[in-house]
């Protein structure tokens, strides 16, 4: 199956049914009067998050989703019938923008999740609606409205808890290989991963996560060199960036100099990106004796807390996401896995309570955010607090 994660597609609403501009004509009923139906709604055009699709390929070969138009009304009062809703299926993770100015109209995050993109339109009324005492004999009706249509761009932006980051071949496939059941294509050549991966590592029951395989970036992907920044796009909802970065290039060069070149490539595709938190994984440890390990890996800190904010105020104790990891041995696998593990809890925690917040100040957004809070997340209060007035 082919891997697609942009895509530019056309939808319409249906049309509104027109009204009718009969009257009633039967034996011994003289001047029946008006008994023009109304016409039949438009079908609208509604998204749904499928959790059974990973790819927008599908609208690589239909572009265009027109929904039907309602009926029209008929004599004898009777109401044309209303078109069916149009549902297209779209994946997890799909943002979908207005292709004319950009905006963003939905974000799909979780399945099952529905969205009217164009509201059908509404069926005209029949002239029975227009009689009065002065105009016993309406011989108009009103026309249905116009369904709505509009260009949109769809990006799939995949949904994982962990992203693996790095250059070509610093053993990002083989790692998710080693701590998953994905099985992406694994080579000794650059560029073997050409589309992202999935895979779920599950610790314990009740533990898991998703980690993410990114295609390798290169220096100057800014400026479209090896695959661009094309798959960027899919670790920006990710919580946690994972850094591998190569102990023994097989090209000579310095692993210092590969991290300060991904960590460029970052800040030069997106700000934010660039801030999230960030792990750095020495990967084929095992190719390094002992003294030469350590002695990298405090480069690498070094260097790291130069380049990224939350490194530099942690100081020394940043070294908690340093890792040293050989996906061939298994060394240093399992308390990395752990701690990995731990982390992509807390951040989950960090971003429930910021999405309780931002309800605040409403009794909702109170009972979320204490729900959301850990329990030894809470200060002792001090003299110069702030009251908050809880509304709604």
């Amino acid at each position: 199956m082919r891997f697609l994660d942009d895509a530019k597609i056309f939808i319409r609403s249906g049309d509104g049914g027109s009204g009718a501009a009969t009257f009633r004509r039967e034996k011994f009923v003289p001047m029946g009067g008006p008994d023009g139906g109304d016409g039949g709604h438009g079908g609208s055009v509604v998204f749904v998050a499928d959790p059974h699709l990973n790819t927008l390929i599908d609208f690589r070969y239909q572009q265009h989703f027109k929904a039907q138009r309602g009926t029209n009304g008929m004599k004898q009062c009777r109401t044309g019938r209303s078109a069916p809703d149009l549902l297209v299926p779209v994946p997890v993770g799909t943002l979908v923008r207005n292709d004319a100015d950009g905006s963003v109209l939905c974000d799909f995050v979780q399945a099952g999740q529905r969205a009217v993109l164009a509201v059908g339109g509404r069926g005209g009324l029949g002239n029975v609606h227009f009689k009065s005492s002065t105009n016993r004999s309406p011989h108009y009706s009103q026309p249905g409205e116009a369904g709505q249509e509009l260009w949109l761009r769809l990006e799939l932006k995949i949904l994982a808890d962990a992203g693996l980051i790095g250059l070509p071949n610093a053993g990002k496939s083989t790692l998710l290989s080693v701590i998953s059941a994905a099985r992406p294509k694994i080579a000794d050549y650059p560029f073997t991963t050409l589309i992202p991966n999935l895979g779920t590592v599950r610790i314990a029951a009740g533990n898991s996560f998703v980690v993410a395989d990114i295609p390798g970036l290169v220096e100057g992907a800014s400026e479209g060199h090896g695959l661009g920044h094309t798959f960027l796009r899919h670790v920006e909802r990710c919580a946690l960036l994972v850094h591998l970065v190569e102990a023994l290039p097989v090209d000579g060069s310095d692993p210092v100099d590969n991290l300060y070149t991904i960590e460029t490539e970052l800040a030069a595709y997106s700000a934010i990106l660039a801030a999230k938190p960030r792990w750095i994984v020495l990967s084929k440890a095992e190719l390094l004796p002992e003294k030469e390990r350590q002695s990298l890996l405090k480069r690498l800190r070094k260097a790291m807390g130069k380049h990224h904010e939350a490194w530099h105020q942690a100081g020394k104790t940043s070294k908690q996401w340093l890792f040293a990891l050989s996906a061939v041995t298994g060394e240093g696998l399992q308390p990395w896995l752990h701690a990995l593990a731990a982390e992509v809890q807390r951040q989950r925690a960090v971003q429930q309570v910021a999405s309780a917040l931002a309800d605040a100040p409403t009794r909702a957004g109170q009972g979320a955010a204490d729900a959301a809070w850990p329990e030894d997340a809470n200060e002792e209060d001090g003299e110069d607090g702030v009251e908050c007035i809880w509304v709604g």
